[in-house]
């Protein structure tokens, strides 16, 4: 029987010069007859931006500053491209929303994606949110785009993308959420699951983002190594789910070969397990609901042998600690969790605190401002920037 073909489908990456984009690009490119790359953003890295540029040949490249996007398109017309350079945050939103765009893949690191991405969900595309930060600092406010305008929402975090696998269609549509015991978010424990306490003011950045399974960015992986990656994971799992923090779980699994779980009320606990390569949860979100190869070696459990599992420790982890407050909380208290957060890892990666100094930031951040109720993206934006003006004084005034 002829199967019908279809048409390739536009893709739209923000921040393809990051460790998703590539992977993101890895799999599209194997499959040239089902998606075509219509642009491509790439932020300060016009090098990596113009290389793939040259592979891949969107319509559309964006980057942050003019003089980056003079050069980039003189380089482009040189080698006989015909991409238009577009630049700043508002052509991030206009590429995410063009009608030949199918899939946006939601990649930006931090708040910064925050714009954009909701574009896109205003704009009903298919959405692979690989940024949590996105969702955690807008809250309903994102997930109600979404709904109205009847975007498609696939979570592109291992563990997020793990759940929605292991959840029956039929949940994810609204079905009876007491079908679900709870969520359990499996976590690795970073570079310091088992650095001695007294030592953790004497790691370095480079300490920091060295993780022993994930290549991720230097921001994410000194997330990783506080386990706030983890806490905002609990907050975007609560959206995502429509389950209360109080239902999800936090599990240490060093080997990050099971990615979640999800409890059932009959005591089946579901798993999605699979080597730790971002491509596995990359392919799925574009083919969904169907499956194709990915580019990753299968997994093997004879060379896995073993499966370790260890609560996780507040003293050693305050920001996850922090991050739960945030969530039983609600309000703005995400975003200005979010927003501490991303000025204090900053500061780390400047050596300008210790690595403790993160969640002491954040915490005295928190206890300064008042969280209030979520009404609209402007005061969303407003918390966010009143954050981080307090997070940068504190570091400023009292060094730690």
């Amino acid at each position: 029987m002829r199967q019908e073909a279809t048409r390739a489908k536009g893709l739209c990456i923000l921040g393809s010069t990051g460790s998703i984009g590539v992977s993101t690009l890895d799999v599209a490119a194997r499959y040239p007859d089902r998606y075509r790359i219509i642009a491509l953003t790439g932020n300060r890295r016009t090098e990596d931006l113009y290389r793939q540029c040259l592979r891949h040949r969107p319509r559309y490249a964006v980057v942050a500053a003019p003089e980056a996007a003079g050069d980039l398109s003189r380089r482009l017309d040189s080698a006989g491209l015909d991409t238009r350079v577009l630049v700043g945050a508002e052509a991030l939103a206009e590429v995410a929303t063009l009608p030949e765009v199918d899939y946006v893949m939601a990649a930006i690191v931090g708040a910064a994606g925050l714009l954009p991405t909701l574009a896109a969900a205003r704009a009903g595309k298919r959405i692979l949110l690989a940024n949590k930060e996105a969702l955690v600092v807008s809250g309903p406010i994102f997930m109600d785009a979404v709904r109205e305008s009847g975007a498609e929402l696939l979570p592109i975090d291992s563990e997020h993308n793990a759940i929605f696998q292991c959840m029956p269609a039929g949940y994810r549509a609204g079905a009876d959420p007491l079908a679900v015991r709870k969520i359990l978010l499996t976590a690795s424990g970073g570079p310091f699951l088992d650095t001695p306490l007294e030592a953790l003011p004497q790691m370095t950045p480079e300490q920091a983002v060295a993780h022993p399974k994930w290549d991720m960015g230097k921001k994410i992986s000194v997330d990783s190594a506080t386990m706030m990656n983890k806490g905002l994971e609990v907050i975007e799992a609560s959206l995502l789910f429509a389950l209360p923090p109080k239902r999800i779980q936090v599990v240490i699994h060093p080997q990050s070969v099971i990615h979640s779980m999800v409890d059932y009320a009959d005591g089946s606990v579901l798993a999605e397990l699979g080597n730790p390569d971002m491509r596995i949860p990359i392919a799925y979100g574009l083919a969904w609901p169907q499956r194709i190869e990915s580019g990753v070696e299968p997994l093997d459990l004879y060379e896995v042998a073993r499966l370790d599992f260890r609560t996780p420790d507040w003293d050693r982890f305050p920001c996850l600690r922090l991050a739960f407050e945030a969530a039983r909380s609600g309000g703005t208290a995400p975003a200005l969790l979010n927003a501490a957060n991303e000025v204090a890892v900053a500061a780390f990666l400047e050596r300008r605190i210790p690595f403790t100094g993160i969640a002491a930031i954040i915490e005295r951040t928190l206890e300064t401002i008042p969280v209030s109720t979520v009404q609209d993206l402007d005061g969303v934006l407003a918390a966010d920037a009143e954050a981080r003006r307090i997070a940068t004084t504190l570091i400023g005034d009292h060094p730690l």
